[in-house]
């Protein structure tokens, strides 16, 4: 839920800066100056880019959640993972339970269940740079399996 509240603040930031920086970007494009108007399509320009990353990760969080509600009221979720009062994976666990997640995942390469439930112990080891890898491929996969299945 923290992390859905934090999304939502950011998104309305970057709207408020999008707004505030494309009225600014407007002015210096009016001016006709060769330099005013190379800032101001900088101005216009970079805010999408920042606004294609927030979509981009915005995306990546509502089908994670989506998998991961899928996995939950299945029973499939990693029950062998011992989690923290804080709610996070106990990290000394996650590693030692990556070797058989990591082995799963490597037979079952189209399995999405393995490559999600990898990505969990990837991040409760603290490697978010391979556990962000390990849901990708859990949602391209899940996403082929769906629309095989013509849902």
């Amino acid at each position: 839920m923290n992390a859905r509240v934090g999304a939502i603040a950011m998104a309305v930031v970057l709207v408020l800066y999008l707004v505030l920086v494309g009225q600014r970007a407007v002015q210096f494009v009016l001016t006709g100056e060769p330099i005013a108007v190379a800032i101001g399509v900088a101005l216009i320009v970079l805010p999408l880019v920042g606004v294609w990353g927030l979509a981009k990760e915005l995306q990546f969080g509502v089908k994670s959640g989506r998998l991961a509600t899928e996995l939950d009221d299945a029973g499939e979720m990693p029950d062998d993972l011992p989690v923290l009062p804080s709610g996070r994976i106990d990290r000394a666990a996650a590693d030692a339970a990556f070797p058989a997640y990591r082995a799963r995942a490597e037979t079952e390469p189209e399995n999405w269940r393995a490559w999600f439930r990898l990505g969990l112990v990837y991040r409760g080891a603290g490697d978010s740079r391979r556990a962000r890898a390990a849901v990708r491929r859990a949602i391209r996969l899940h996403d082929a399996e769906t629309k095989r299945a013509g849902r």
